[in-house]
């Protein structure tokens, strides 16, 4: 058990640092500070309106849309693309562990890039009166992160699909879109028998529960649920291409 441990934290710390060894890293990290403080200043920063991060929360759901599938389109392509996949094949590790281990490795990312949006709940504290809650604050970054952890793990599936970033980057950017559209345009017409069951794909709508301060463990059980279902088929896809 120590073993697998230290060899998927040893893949995790290996991705993560080769994110901030690419541009694209650096890149993401302030393309999400930029547009978060955008969405604060128009929203959050408006005379007279409350003290709240809660549009800024439901609004980074849709910003993680893009961002997410370009921190994990290159886990398994990039490799596949360079022919390490093989190297990584050889070594004594399992597809579970090295699918962990890249997952954990694009999450530990993922989080580091909310830090500096820590920022602005300060900020909002300082110029508030009243103080706004913090317990909102804390369950909506709960569920930022809860929503990342999905949307990269749609990417995780995506790249191990193929050997290409670009096709990565657009298969997941796609699915997560297709789900939207289906969780709302479809939900909204699909009538009384289809629709509710299409309306519990809205991430954006569970992710408002974490925004209003609300932390259901039924919403927490979704998203690490399908989050390791989508891991656990990527296992499968590169079990079935190990023995192809």
């Amino acid at each position: 058990m120590k073993r697998a441990l230290a060899a998927t934290a040893a893949i995790a710390g290996r991705e993560l640092g080769s994110m901030f060894r690419l541009p694209v890293g650096w890149i993401v990290i302030a393309l999400f500070a930029f547009l978060s403080g955008v969405v604060f200043v128009n929203v959050a920063l408006t005379p007279g309106s409350p003290a709240t991060l809660r549009y800024l929360f439901t609004t980074s759901a849709w910003l993680l849309i893009p961002i997410a599938p370009a921190v994990s389109m290159r886990l398994f392509s990039d490799e596949t693309r360079s022919g390490t996949i093989e190297s990584l094949r050889t070594a004594p590790v399992s597809d579970a562990q090295l699918v962990a281990g890249k997952f954990l490795g694009a999450a530990t990312f993922l989080v580091l890039m909310l830090v500096p949006s820590l920022s602005l709940p300060l900020v909002l504290w300082l110029i508030s009166s009243p103080a706004p809650d913090p317990g909102p604050m804390v369950s909506g970054y709960l569920g930022l992160v809860l929503v990342g952890m999905l949307y990269l793990a749609v990417g995780t599936l995506a790249s191990a699909l193929t050997s290409s970033q670009t096709l990565a980057f657009l298969g997941a950017l796609m699915s997560l879109i297709l789900v939207m559209l289906l969780a709302t345009v479809v939900a909204e017409r699909a009538g009384t028998t289809v629709g509710p069951w299409l309306l519990k794909l809205s991430v954006p709508r569970r992710m408002g529960e974490f925004a209003r301060g609300l932390i259901d463990l039924r919403q927490v059980v979704f998203f690490v649920g399908v989050t390791v279902w989508l891991l656990v088929l990527a296992t499968r896809v590169l079990e079935a291409a190990r023995w192809r």
